[in-house]
C-alpha cells in the first residue's frame, strides 16, 4: 500500500513540474501592428489571427471606438495596456485565453482560496462579475436599448455646445434601409428624418440622451447615448408584427403638420396593395390616380393629369431614371414590378429645387435594396400575369442584389372573347429589373440599377405594334463628415416604338421612333444647424431624339421611304435651398433654380415668311446649321417657396409658391395616352413650356394623430401649352411646328383629403374640384378653337371623388372596398352637315363643349394570408378581388361614323361587366 502511493506522489509531482516546465517552455506569441483611426473589430482581428486569445465583449460599446496604434513585437498585456490606458474599460483573461473587456469593473477569472472546501483539494477555475448584484440591471444591460453608447472621442468632462450624430437605421430582418424614420431626442425637442438610403444627421448638445427612433410599421426603440464629439451610431430597427392585440405606430404621422412640403404624398408597397386593381395585381399608377388633384382621361389610361397639367408635365423616374411610358398592355398596367417597389412620392405642389423640367409633379419610384442577411424568393401568379423575385447578399451585411421578372399569358383572354374581330388579336409584355447595392465603407455606398420592358400586341389587322423602356443609373453616396454628404447620379434613358405591317406585301412599313437621355446629377445637403439644413446641386441632361423613319417593307412594297432629322439638345441646372425654422411655429423653405437649354446642330430648319402665322403655305425655305451649333437657347430663373404657421400643435396653415420651365413635350391628338404619341424638343417656333402655381393650405390632425385632414387650394398659370390643330397629322410631319397651336393655360381647384393609415379600419377620402381651361395665344387665327375664346382641355373633369377603404378582420383577412366617381370629360360632337362642291362635309360644335356621361365605379377585393408562424417553408397569400362590382357601362370615349350618309355616335366601354380575378402570392 506504501509502495503505491509513493508511486501516485511521484506521478503528480511529474505531471506538476511537467506542466509548469512546459508552460515555461512555449514563449507567448508577440504582437504587431499598426492601425490609423481603426475601427475595435478590425483590432479585435488582428490580435486574434496572431494569437490563440478570442475577445469577449458589448460590441455595441465599441461601434463609435477608433484606434491610432503602431505596435512592435509586444504581449498581449501590454498592447491592452496600451489600448485602454485612460478609459474606464477593464479586460481581464482566463487561463483558456480568453478576454473580457467591461467597463467600470473588471471580471475576477479565478476564484479566491477557500471559496470551496480546501479538503476537496479542488482547483476549479469559474468566471464571475463584481459589480452590482441586481439581476434586473443585468438583464437590461443585455440589450442594446439599455447600454450606454458614447459617440465621439472620449473626454474626461463634457464641452458644453453642439455636436452632430449620424448613422444609418436599417432592417435588422433584411438590411434594407428604414426611410422616412424619425429619430429625435425629447429635451430638447430636436429630431431629423433618414433618407431614402436610410441615413440620418442629427446635431443635439453634448452630453446624456435618450435616443428615440420611431417609423411607421416598425417597433419603436430608443438608444441610451453619451455625446462627446461628432460619431457615428447606426440603429438596426424591428418589424412591427403584432401578436396579440391592435399597437398603433404614430411615428411621423405629424410630418402633415410641421413640414413644409405641400401637395406631397407618400405612398408605401402596403399602402399600394390596398388598392383593388383590374387585373388584380398591385398597380402603382391606378393607386396614385386615387389621390385628389390627379386624373385619368380613360379607364384604360394611366396617363396622369396633375392639377390640370398635361401627362408630359409630370416628371416620373425611378430611382432618379426617367421613364418615358409608364405603362403596359394598353394602359391596363403600370410599367413597375410591384414586388420591388419600396416606396414613391408625390410631389404636386411645392417641388423641391432639385427637381426640374417638368411643370406638374415630380412622381419619385424607389426600388427596394436585396435583402442582406439572407436569400428570399417572392412572387405572384394571376390570371394573365406572373412575377417573381429572388434577393439576397452577394457579400452578407455588405452587398445585396434583387432581381425581379414580370410577364403576361394575357392571350387565352382575348382568344376568349366573342367578337371574331377581336380573338384574333394578341397581346403581351415584360419587364426585368435588377437592383445592386454596395456598402463600401460607412462613408460610401454605391446603387446599380438596370430596367428593361417591351410591349408587343396586334389588334385584328396585320400591323404589329411594339414599344420598349430601358433604363440604367449608377448613383454614388458619400459622406463628407457629419454635416455635409452627397449623393452623385449618372443615368441613361431610352424609349422607342416600332410599327410594322406586313399583310398587304404592297403596303408593307416600318415606322419607328426613339428618345435617349443621358443625365447626371449632384445633391449635396449640408446641416448648417440643427434647425438650418442647405441643400445644393447641379444637373445636365443631353436628350438625343430620332423623330420618326418611314420605310418599306419587302421588295414589293410601294411605300415612299421617309425619315425626319435628328434632334439633339442640352437642358443644365443649378439650385440652392434654404430649409429654415425661424421659431417652434414658423419654417421656411426657399429655394432658387436657374436652367438653361441650346436646342443643337446639325439640323435644318423651316423659314416662314415674316409677319404671317406659322403655316405650310406660308413656308420661305431652310436654314442648315452645323453639328454643335446652339440653334436657339432658352433659359431663367424658378421660384420655390413654400412655409409654414402652426396656429396649434395639430394644426397648421401653409402656402407655397412656385415657377417652372419644361423644354420638351408630348404631341398627341388621341384622349389618352399612346404609345405611338410625339415627343418634341424646343426649337426656334416651339418654345418652352413656362408655368407658375400659388397654393394655399390647412391641415389639422385628429385623434391623437390617427386621423390626416388636409384642405388645398391652388391656382396655375401655364404659357406655351400646346394644343393640336384640327385634321392635322403629327407623325411623320415635317413641318411640326404648324400642326400645333400654342396656348395658354389656366388650372384652379381646391383638393379635400381625409386620412387613417393606422387601426382595423383604414384607408383616404379625397375630394377635388377643378377647373383647366386653354385660350389661344393668337386668338385672331383661324386656327384658334372657339373664336379665341377659353375652352376646357381634354382632361377637364370638375368633381372627382374617390373613397379607399381597407377594413381587417383579423391578422389574416382583410376587406378592401373602393367607391370612385368622376364628371365625365369633354368631348366635340358634329352638330350639322352641309354640302361643298357637291361633297358632304360634317360641321362640328366648339371644342370640348360637350361631356359624356359621369363615371363611378365600385371594386371589392378580399386578403387572405396564411398563417404567419415564422418558421415555414414558405409564406403566401390570395387575393379575390372584383373590379366594376356593379357592371356599370361607364363609358371612356364618344366617337362617330358615318354610315350611308348618316353619322351615327358610339360609346366605347372598356369594362362594361364585373371582372372578378384572383391571384396567388407567395415568398420562401
Amino acid at each position: 500500500m506504501m509502495k503505491k502511493l509513493l508511486h501516485l506522489s511521484f506521478l503528480i509531482g511529474f505531471l506538476l513540474s511537467a506542466r509548469n516546465g512546459f508552460g515555461q517552455a512555449v514563449p507567448e506569441k508577440l504582437i504587431s501592428m499598426k492601425l490609423d483611426s481603426a475601427r475595435f473589430n478590425e483590432f479585435v482581428k488582428q490580435v486574434e489571427s496572431q494569437s490563440g486569445y478570442f475577445f469577449y465583449y458589448d460590441a455595441t460599446r465599441f461601434d463609435s471606438l477608433t484606434l491610432d496604434l503602431n505596435i512592435v513585437n509586444q504581449p498581449i498585456r501590454k498592447v491592452l495596456d496600451e489600448v485602454f490606458k485612460g478609459s474606464e474599460f477593464e479586460y481581464a483573461i482566463d487561463a483558456q485565453k480568453r478576454i473580457f473587456i467591461t467597463e467600470g469593473q473588471r471580471i475576477i477569472t479565478q476564484l479566491q482560496p477557500g471559496i470551496f472546501d480546501p479538503d476537496n483539494g479542488s482547483d476549479s477555475q469559474a468566471t464571475a462579475y463584481t459589480g452590482p448584484e441586481n439581476d434586473a440591471r443585468e438583464k437590461l444591460l443585455s440589450t442594446a436599448e439599455s447600454k450606454l453608447h458614447e459617440i465621439g472621442i472620449r473626454k474626461h468632462r463634457i464641452v458644453p455646445g453642439n455636436s452632430t450624430v449620424t448613422g444609418y437605421i436599417r432592417n435588422a430582418t433584411n438590411g434594407e434601409p428604414v426611410i422616412g424614420a424619425a429619430v429625435f431626442i425629447e429635451s430638447p425637442s430636436i429630431g431629423a428624418s433618414t433618407d431614402a438610403l436610410g441615413f440620418y444627421s442629427l446635431t443635439i448638445p453634448r452630453g446624456r440622451h435618450q435616443l428615440k427612433v420611431k417609423s411607421f410599421g416598425m417597433r419603436e426603440t430608443q438608444r441610451r447615448i453619451v455625446l462627446y464629439s461628432d460619431g457615428k451610431l447606426d440603429i438596426e430597427m424591428r418589424e412591427s408584427v403584432i401578436a396579440l392585440k391592435e399597437v398603433s405606430v404614430k411615428a411621423g404621422m405629424d410630418k402633415n403638420v410641421v413640414g413644409t412640403q405641400m401637395g406631397q404624398v407618400k405612398l408605401t408597397i402596403k399602402n399600394l396593395k390596398q388598392v383593388p386593381t383590374v387585373f388584380g395585381e398591385t398597380d402603382l399608377l391606378r393607386t396614385v390616380l386615387t389621390l385628389p388633384g390627379i386624373k385619368s382621361v380613360g379607364e384604360n389610361s394611366t396617363g396622369l393629369n396633375v392639377r390640370g397639367g398635361s401627362t408630359d408635365q409630370n416628371l416620373i423616374q425611378f430611382n432618379e431614371a426617367v421613364i418615358y411610358n409608364p405603362s403596359h398592355l394598353f394602359g391596363f398596367f403600370s410599367a413597375f414590378n410591384p414586388d420591388i417597389l419600396r416606396d414613391v412620392e408625390l410631389y404636386k405642389s411645392t417641388i423641391p429645387s432639385k427637381f426640374g423640367g417638368r411643370l406638374s409633379s415630380v412622381l419619385d419610384i424607389n426600388g427596394r435594396d436585396g435583402n442582406k442577411k439572407k436569400f428570399v424568393v417572392s412572387g405572384g401568379i394571376g390570371l394573365v400575369t406572373g412575377r417573381v423575385t429572388v434577393e439576397g447578399p452577394i457579400i452578407k451585411d455588405k452587398t445585396s442584389f434583387i432581381l425581379g421578372g414580370r410577364s403576361t399569358y394575357s392571350n387565352w383572354v382575348i382568344r376568349a372573347l366573342d367578337n371574331p374581330a377581336y380573338n384574333k388579336s394578341s397581346a403581351s409584355f415584360y419587364d426585368l429589373n435588377l437592383q445592386v447595392t454596395h456598402e463600401v465603407n460607412e462613408k460610401n455606398t454605391i446603387l446599380l440599377t438596370a430596367y428593361n420592358s417591351s410591349d408587343r400586341f396586334r389588334l385584328y389587322g396585320d400591323t404589329l405594334y411594339t414599344y420598349q423602356n430601358q433604363l440604367g443609373a449608377l448613383k454614388w453616396k458619400h459622406t463628407f463628415n457629419s454635416k455635409l454628404y452627397s449623393e452623385f447620379t449618372a443615368s441613361h434613358s431610352k424609349y422607342q416604338y416600332h410599327m410594322g405591317a406586313s399583310g398587304l406585301p404592297l403596303n408593307s412599313f416600318d415606322l419607328k421612333f426613339d428618345i435617349n437621355q443621358s443625365n447626371f446629377k449632384a445633391d449635396f445637403s449640408y446641416n448648417l444647424t440643427p434647425k438650418h439644413t442647405l441643400d445644393f446641386g447641379l444637373s445636365s441632361i443631353y436628350y438625343k431624339l430620332h423623330p420618326g423613319s418611314f420605310k418599306a417593307r419587302g421588295e414589293q412594297s410601294l411605300i415612299i421611304p421617309d425619315e425626319l432629322e435628328t434632334e439633339q439638345a442640352l437642358e443644365s441646372a443649378v439650385y440652392i435651398e434654404d430649409k429654415f425654422e425661424a421659431s417652434p411655429r414658423l419654417s421656411i423653405t426657399a429655394g432658387l433654380r436657374y436652367s438653361f437649354y441650346q436646342y443643337l446642330g446639325p439640323k435644318t430648319v423651316n423659314k416662314y415668311v415674316e409677319g404671317y402665322p406659322i403655316d405650310y403655305i406660308y413656308q420661305d425655305g431652310t436654314v442648315s446649321y452645323s453639328s454643335g451649333k446652339a440653334i436657339k437657347k432658352y433659359g431663367g430663373p424658378e421660384i420655390r417657396v413654400s412655409a409654414r404657421y402652426s396656429i396649434l400643435d395639430n394644426l397648421s396653415l401653409k402656402v407655397s409658391y412656385n415657377t417652372l420651365r419644361q423644354y420638351i413635350h408630348l404631341l398627341t391628338n388621341t384622349m389618352t395616352v399612346s404609345p405611338t404619341d410625339i415627343w418634341k424638343l424646343s426649337d426656334p417656333f416651339i418654345k418652352p413650356q413656362i408655368g407658375d402655381q400659388i397654393s394655399l393650405g390647412l391641415y389639422r390632425n385628429l385623434r391623437g394623430n390617427k386621423i390626416e385632414v388636409s384642405l388645398e387650394g391652388y391656382y396655375k398659370n401655364i404659357h406655351n401649352f400646346l394644343d393640336y390643330k384640327g385634321g392635322d397629322s403629327l407623325i411623320m410631319n415635317h413641318n411640326i411646328e404648324a400642326a400645333v397651336i400654342n396656348t395658354k393655360a389656366k388650372a384652379y381647384g381646391i383638393e379635400l383629403m381625409i386620412k387613417k393609415m393606422t387601426g382595423k379600419l383604414n384607408g383616404w377620402i379625397g375630394y377635388t374640384y377643378s377647373r383647366t381651361l386653354l385660350r389661344a395665344i393668337d386668338r385672331d387665327s383661324p386656327d384658334a378653337p372657339n373664336d379665341g375664346n377659353f375652352y376646357p382641355s381634354n382632361y377637364d373633369k370638375p368633381h372627382d371623388f374617390t373613397a379607399i377603404t381597407n377594413y381587417r378582420f383579423s391578422h389574416r383577412f382583410s376587406l378592401s372596398l373602393n367607391f370612385t366617381y368622376s364628371t365625365g370629360r369633354p368631348y366635340t360632337p358634329p352638330i350639322g352637315k352641309y354640302i361643298i362642291d357637291g361633297s358632304q362635309r360634317v360641321y362640328y360644335a366648339d371644342r370640348n363643349q360637350f361631356r359624356i356621361p359621369d363615371y363611378y365605379r365600385v371594386d371589392v377585393a378580399m386578403n387572405f394570408e396564411g398563417n404567419h408562424k415564422i418558421k415555414k417553408l414558405a409564406h403566401s397569400s390570395w387575393t379575390f378581388a372584383v373590379y366594376n362590382l356593379l357592371g356599370r357601362k361607364n363609358p371612356t370615349s364618344v366617337y362617330f361614323q358615318t354610315i350611308a350618309g348618316r353619322v351615327n355616335g358610339y360609346q366605347l366601354s372598356i369594362f362594361g361587366q364585373p371582372i372578378p380575378t384572383l391571384t396567388y402570392n407567395f415568398r420562401f
